[in-house]
């Protein structure tokens, strides 16, 4: 009767391992597939950057040709950084420092 139990066992355990073995290789395939997805995304995503570059390239030049312009209109020094704190324009009761 012990034969028995072990061959139960054996047989068991190797059922269970051929269920884990065909779970993990259906996993495995899902995950290949997901992977081959994710590629042909990110092919496509490239793809569309690279034609939308020239466009935005485009819009940028557009965009710096209207700063440069409003700061002609304004009377700003383009070397002086707004930004930064630079005040462009003289404040009412400034007085020129003397040389």
């Amino acid at each position: 009767m012990a034969a028995e139990s072990v061959s139960f066992r054996i047989t068991r355990n190797t059922e269970d391992l051929a269920q884990t073995t065909h779970a993990l290789s259906q996993r495995v395939v899902k995950l290949e597939q997901r992977v081959q997805e994710l590629e042909m995304q990110l092919r496509q995503w490239s793809a569309k950057q690279i034609d939308q570059q020239p466009e935005q390239l485009d819009s940028l030049e557009n965009v710096e040709r209207l700063l440069h312009d409003c700061r002609c209109l304004l009377g700003i020094d383009e070397t002086t950084p707004v930004a930064m704190g630079g005040d462009p324009s003289p404040v009412e009761g400034d007085q020129p420092l003397a040389a």
